[in-house]
Order: C-alpha cells, then sequence, then structure tokens
C-alpha cells in the first residue's frame, strides 16, 4: 500500500536577480582555425567599441551648418518668403550692371565693349543703407537723393520761363500698376500738398485730360505705369527738360513679379526707356534708382557683361 500523506509543493524557481544574471557566451575562431568559446563578459575582438563616431559628428556638424545658413536667410526674407536684398544701397557699378544685365536680357542682346563704356557709374542713384526702402520711409530717401536742393525741386508751385516748363517733373516714379501708384503718391504727401503730382496711369483717367493737364501746369512729381508715360510723352504733353531722378518700383506682387519681370509690364517698360530715357541716361541728364528688395538669386546672377569698378 502506498501511503497517502500530505503531498510537498513543488519549489518555485525564482528568476535571477541582476546580479544572477551571466552574459551569454559567444565563439570566436582564434588563428589555428579553433573554435573558442568566449564569456560575454569578456572583450570580443569583432565588436566595434563604443565611442564618438566620427562620421556621425561630421555629419551633424554639417547639419547644423545648413541650419545657421537658413536662419540668416529667413532672417532677410521678404514677405513672398523669398531671401533678398537692397540693390540701390550696393555701390554704383554694380547696380549698373544689374540693370545693364537686364536691359539685355529683356532685349535679347549683349552691349558691346564701346557701348558699355558709355555708361557711367553715376547715373545710378546710392541710397543710404541701414533704412529701409518701404513706403513710409520714402520721402526721406528722396531728400537724400536731391540733396540741399530737395525742397526747392520738389515742393515749390510757380513755373519758371526758361528753366521750368509745364509738365516737366523732376521725379518720374515707375510702377506695374495704378494702384501702386497711388500708394507710392500717398508717401509723398510732404512733397505734394502745394504743388499737385502729376498721375499717369489709364485706370479712370483720360489721356487728354491728363495731357490738358500737364501743359498748364508745373509738375515736380509723377508716377505712373510705362505704358501711359510714353504715350503722354509722344504727345508732347510730358516734357523731359529737367534733369531728374526716373525711380523704379522694384516692389513685388503677390505672385512674385516687378516692374523688370512682369510680362507685358516689362516690356513696355523697356519700350519707354529705349525711346526716351537711354540716350539722357548717357548724356548725364537724368539718374535711374531702384527702390526696394529684389530677390538674392537675382544678385548672385553672372553678369553676361560686368561693369568694371573704376
Amino acid at each position: 500500500m502506498v501511503a497517502i500523506g500530505k503531498s510537498k509543493a513543488p519549489k518555485t524557481m525564482k528568476p535571477p536577480g541582476r546580479s544572477q544574471w551571466k552574459p551569454l557566451s559567444s565563439i570566436s575562431i582564434d588563428k589555428n582555425g579553433k573554435r573558442k568559446r568566449i564569456d560575454g563578459s569578456s572583450k570580443n575582438p569583432n565588436m566595434i567599441p563604443l565611442g564618438k563616431n566620427k562620421i556621425l559628428a561630421d555629419r551633424n556638424k554639417d547639419k547644423e551648418e545648413v541650419e545657421e545658413r537658413k536662419k540668416v536667410e529667413k532672417s532677410n526674407e521678404s514677405d513672398g518668403g523669398e531671401a533678398t536684398f537692397l540693390i540701390s544701397t550696393a555701390p554704383a557699378a554694380q547696380q549698373l550692371g544689374f540693370f545693364l544685365d537686364r536691359f539685355q536680357s529683356a532685349n535679347k542682346i549683349k552691349l558691346s565693349p564701346l557701348e558699355l563704356d558709355a555708361y557711367k557709374d553715376s547715373c545710378m542713384v546710392k541710397l543710404a543703407e541701414g533704412i529701409a526702402q518701404d513706403l513710409d520711409n520714402l520721402s526721406d530717401h528722396i531728400k537724400s537723393a536731391f540733396g540741399p536742393s530737395w525742397k526747392e525741386v520738389l515742393t515749390e508751385e510757380k513755373l519758371v520761363e526758361g528753366d521750368i516748363d509745364a509738365g516737366s517733373p523732376a521725379l518720374i516714379i515707375i510702377s506695374t500698376s495704378a494702384l501702386r501708384s497711388l500708394e507710392i503718391l500717398r508717401g509723398l504727401k510732404s512733397f505734394t500738398k502745394q504743388c499737385f503730382p502729376a498721375k499717369l496711369f489709364a485706370k479712370h483717367m483720360k489721356v487728354e485730360d491728363q495731357a490738358t493737364s500737364l501743359k498748364s501746369s508745373r509738375v515736380n512729381i509723377a508716377s505712373g505705369t510705362p505704358s501711359r508715360i510714353n504715350k503722354l510723352i509722344n504727345m508732347d504733353a510730358l516734357t523731359l527738360s529737367r534733369p531728374g531722378i526716373i525711380l523704379l518700383d522694384m516692389h513685388r506682387d503677390v505672385k512674385g513679379y516687378s516692374l523688370l519681370t512682369l510680362p507685358q509690364v516689362s516690356t513696355e517698360f523697356w519700350d519707354l526707356y529705349k525711346s526716351h530715357f537711354q540716350q539722357r541716361l548717357l548724356q548725364g541728364e537724368m539718374k535711374i534708382c531702384l527702390y526696394g528688395e529684389v530677390p538674392i538669386n537675382e544678385k548672385r546672377k553672372k553678369m553676361s557683361n560686368p561693369i568694371d569698378d573704376n
């Protein structure tokens, strides 16, 4: 007979504590081709030691440099999200190179060295650095461009026979649209309280009425679009007898177009330039002012005919 008694409960195995775990062994082959068991606690000759990884460190450094460059460019970004710079704060020679490069590109021509030498750096207006080129600061920039005589040139309202003819502005501002032209004139109210500016665009304005007004009064400041300005010059209503400044509004619209890049408008501007401005620019009778920001990649474009710094 089998004795029935109290059965003993089987012993339960306790999981080993952290100190009881032993590292797994591994097998390596020695120089004689024999297998050799190596305890996991010993160094494995096939393992790469942990520590600073030079390759990863270099990659991280490059990444940091890229991020830093992005931060620098972001600090100069315009409303359109593109890095920009103020071309009119650059040396006059660089401004002239920029302008002539756009002229050649738009007209699909290449000026000869002799033709390039005819242009002088003095035909470009250099504006002060450190001051934003927006509508709020436009009047200050214009005062600086005209110098001490700005008040006499831009605010007087009386015609001077033999000196200041009717319909001959000292400052012509060229923009892409009628709306933009009006916005600019609002920024020049300090100049136009006594002598009203000429609004030279087609929207809601008849060319005949504009011509009549120009022929009968003194005009110091005119603002308009290339097409209407060209038409009024051809009608002998708008004259260019006063040495002055042609301010090109470089403001970009929501699509990123400016006076020199907007289709049709840019073509109309270059037609106006070739017909009425180019010779006067070469003769020193007028200057060009590039007002506003242009994309940074425009600055980096290689000039097809670079201008020497003289």
